[in-house]
C-alpha cells in the first residue's frame, strides 16, 4: 500500500510537464507530453515498489504486554506494550493498539523507530468508564519504507495472532470507602456502649466486673458475687461471629440507572461497605447474586480476602433484562444457610417484582431469617413529585404520576413490613451509609 507522497509526485510531476508544455508550445509535440507522463507513473511506481519491499515485514516484530490487570473504577493505570525489532534493519513505522472504547485507552497510535535487534516499550493510559472485564483488541503494525512512499500493515487475522492477550478488570468504584472510616469508629463505640448495658436479646456474654454505682442490679452476678465475696455484674458484649447474606437482584429492575450510576452498581456499592463494617465486626458474610440463575457466589471467605472476593465476583455482573426468580432466591437462601443469618436484599420497590414474585415466599424466609430489603429511590422522583404553584400542564401530570410511584412503594414497603420484613428505602448519594447504619442498629440492640 501506498501513503500520500506518492500521489504527490505525481501530481507535482504531471504540473510541471503541462506548464512545460505551455512553455514550449508547438515545438514539443502531445506524443513527447504523454511519454513524459508515462515514464513519471514509471519511476513513481517503480519507487513504491522498491520502497515496499525494503520496509521491514512486521511479522519480524515480536509483541509482548505488561501492566495493570486490575482497576478500580474512576481509577487509572498502565499497561505497556514491548515490540521488538527482530529483523536486520530499523523499522520505522505505527503502532496502533486498539482497546474496547470504555477502557479509556490513550493514546492508541504512536511512531517508532526500533533498531535491529532492540526493543521499545510503549506505554498505554486507561481511564475505563465502565466496570467489568475490559480486553485488548487488536495490535495492528505498519511498516514504512526508508523513503516512507509505501508500507507494509499486518492484515486483520495476522494481527489478531500477533496480538498478546491482555485483559484488565475492573472493580465497582466503591465510592462510599471515604465513610468507612466514620462506620469502624460507630462499631467501635457499640463495641463499648453495649459492655455496660444489661443483658439483651442476642447479645454475648463477655465478662464479670466490679459492680459500681449506676448499675442495672438484674445484671448482678450473685453466684459470681458469693465467690469473690464482693458484688460482681455480667457484662456484654455485641455478638460475633453472625452470619450476613447480600443478595444482588441483577434482574430487569437493576438497569433502571438512578442518577448518574444504574441501580445495580449502587447496590454494590453499599455491599461492599455493608461487608467490610460486618467483617470488622467478626461477622461472616456471603454474596449472592441472582436473576433467574445464580450469577455470583461468595462463601465461607476469610476476612482478611474478603474485598478482593467480593470485588472480583461483583466486576463481571451485568443486568440482565429478565424477570427475578425469587423463588430461586429463597432456595438458595435457605439451602446455604442453615443457621439464622441477617439476609440483605439489594432490589427494587416494585409492586409487580416483588408483589408477585417475593411476597409468596416471604413468610418461609422471614421464619428462618432476619430479611431486610435495601432499596435505593431517585431523589429526582421526589422533586418532581412538588408541583409549583404556576405549574404548567405537563409539569401536573409529571408530578401526578411521580406521586403515584411514590404511593406504590409505600404500599409495598408497608406490605413487607407485615411480613417482619424491614426495609431501607433511601436516595442514591445516602444509600450506602443508610444500610450500613441499619446493620450497625440491629447489633447494637441484640437482633441478628
Amino acid at each position: 500500500m501506498i501513503t500520500w507522497r506518492p500521489a504527490a509526485a505525481v501530481a507535482a510531476g504531471t504540473l510541471l510537464l503541462a506548464l512545460a508544455g505551455v512553455a514550449l508550445g508547438d515545438r514539443v509535440g502531445g506524443a513527447w507530453l504523454w511519454l513524459g507522463a508515462a515514464a513519471l507513473l514509471t519511476a513513481v511506481a517503480a519507487a513504491c515498489a522498491l520502497d515496499a519491499v525494503a520496509a521491514v515485514p512486521p511479522k519480524a516484530l515480536t509483541l509482548t504486554r505488561s501492566g495493570q490487570r486490575s482497576l478500580w473504577l474512576g481509577d487509572t493505570g498502565t499497561v505497556e506494550l514491548t515490540v521488538r525489532n527482530g529483523a536486520g534493519r530499523p523499522f520505522t513505522g505505527r503502532v496502533r493498539d486498539a482497546w474496547v472504547p470504555s477502557a479509556g485507552a490513550h493514546p492508541t497510535e504512536q511512531d517508532v523507530r526500533i533498531g535491529p535487534g532492540r526493543t521499545v516499550r510503549l506505554t498505554t493510559t486507561l481511564t475505563p468508564t465502565r466496570r467489568g472485564d475490559r480486553p485488548a483488541v487488536r495490535v495492528t503494525l505498519r511498516s514504512y519504507g526508508p523513503l516512507r512512499l509505501a508500507y507494509r500493515q499486518t492484515t486483520r487475522r495476522a494481527a489478531d495472532a500477533m496480538t498478546p492477550p491482555w485483559q484488565l478488570r475492573v472493580y465497582p468504584a466503591f465510592a462510599s470507602r471515604r465513610i468507612l472510616p466514620e462506620k469502624v469508629a460507630r462499631l467501635r463505640v457499640l463495641d463499648g456502649s453495649v459492655v455496660t448495658r444489661g443483658r439483651g436479646q442476642g447479645t454475648e456474654f463477655d465478662t464479670l466486673r466490679e459492680y459500681v454505682i449506676g448499675d442495672d442490679v438484674r445484671s448482678i452476678d450473685w453466684r459470681g458475687s458469693a465467690r469473690r465475696s464482693d458484688v460482681v455484674v455480667r457484662s456484654w458484649r455485641p455478638e460475633r461471629d453472625r452470619r450476613l447474606v447480600c443478595v444482588l437482584d441483577t434482574g430487569r429492575t437493576s438497569a433502571a440507572r438512578i442518577g448518574d450510576e444504574p441501580r445495580l452498581d449502587a447496590a454494590m456499592d453499599a455491599a461492599l461497605l455493608l461487608a467490610s463494617v460486618a467483617a470488622r465486626a467478626d461477622d461472616r458474610v456471603d454474596l449472592l447474586a441472582v436473576d433467574t440463575a445464580v450469577r455470583a457466589s461468595v462463601t465461607n471467605v476469610d476476612k482478611s480476602t474478603l474485598l478482593w472476593r467480593l470485588v472480583t465476583a461483583m466486576a463481571p455482573l451485568q443486568p440482565a433484562l429478565v424477570e427475578t426468580d425469587f423463588g430461586l432466591v429463597a432456595g438458595e437462601i435457605l439451602r446455604r444457610e442453615r443457621k439464622r443469618a441477617l439476609v440483605v436484599l439489594f432490589t427494587a420497590l416494585e409492586p409487580g417484582a416483588l408483589g408477585d414474585g417475593l411476597l409468596p415466599v416471604l413468610p418461609q424466609l422471614a421464619a428462618r431469617h432476619k430479611v431486610v430489603v435495601a432499596a435505593v429511590h431517585d431523589p429526582e422522583l421526589s422533586r418532581m413529585a412538588q408541583v409549583p404553584p404556576d405549574a404548567a400542564a405537563e409539569e401536573v401530570y409529571a408530578a401526578a404520576a411521580a406521586q403515584r410511584t411514590l404511593a406504590e412503594r409505600e404500599r409495598v414497603s408497608a406490605a413487607l413490613r407485615r411480613h417482619g420484613v424491614e426495609v431501607v428505602d433511601a436516595p442514591a448519594d445516602v444509600f450506602a451509609s443508610r444500610v450500613t447504619d441499619h446493620y450497625l442498629a440491629l447489633k447494637a440492640t441484640g437482633r441478628l
